[in-house]
């Protein structure tokens, strides 16, 4: 009986023995299969990828933040100009428009015309001539209700500086004098009508602009 106790005794011990040893290999075997899918074995697939992203991420981390300070005062220096080149474009328009405001007036040609500019009417007329532009009546009719109404029409002459002053002279009182015959003509008595002769004959403006006659009501 003793023989048999101990050969039971072995036999348990054994089996003991083996099954730690098979507990062993499976646990091996286990983190082997564990590690090798998770990349935590050296020549697996994945092996030294989670690192690397853990790498990455810190180093995106760290230097996002000195390039988000580093944005900060660039997009203010970026503002400034762009509210001075704003400003600037106002201030641009607004000349413009002035600018357009002042040269809106009557685009004098080389030849007969006659426009009313702030209340005086201008004859206008081609170098050398003294004929009145065809709608000479129409630009009078303003002076035509004055007169009715008692009021004077003063006619001045005036030319341009280019050639003999003397001459100049003589076609201005031409022109004048056509003036005021287109204006007797239309019914204004002479004694409402008065030549008058400006203390500076040679006109402003340009050459076409100069040679001209305005009529004004006293």
């Amino acid at each position: 009986m003793s023989d048999n106790n101990d050969h039971k005794e072995q036999r348990i011990g054994l089996w003991i023995a083996g099954g730690a040893a098979a507990l062993s290999v499976l646990s091996i075997l286990f983190y082997a299969v564990w590690g090798w899918e998770n990349g935590k074995i050296e020549g697996s697939p994945g092996y030294g990828q989670e690192a690397s992203a853990v790498v990455v991420e810190e180093t995106v981390v760290v230097a996002s933040a000195p390039e988000m300070q580093a944005s900060a005062p660039s997009e203010a220096s970026a503002a400034a100009p762009a509210a001075a080149s704003a400003a600037e474009s106002s201030a641009s328009g607004a000349a413009a428009e002035q600018i357009l405001a002042d040269t809106q007036t009557v685009t004098v040609s080389d030849g007969a015309q006659a426009v009313v500019e702030n209340g005086v009417v201008k004859f206008y007329f081609a170098t050398g001539k003294a004929d009145l532009a065809a709608n000479a009546e129409e630009a009078l009719k303003d002076v035509l209700a004055g007169a009715k109404e008692g009021k004077k029409a003063v006619v001045s002459g005036f030319h341009d500086a280019t050639g003999n002053r003397t001459k100049n002279e003589e076609l201005s009182k031409k022109r004048a004098f056509a003036v005021r015959d287109a204006l007797l003509g239309l019914g204004v008595p002479e004694a409402q009508i008065e030549l008058r002769k400006p203390e500076n004959a040679e006109g402003s403006g340009n050459n076409t602009e100069a040679r001209r006659v305005e009529v004004v009501l006293e």
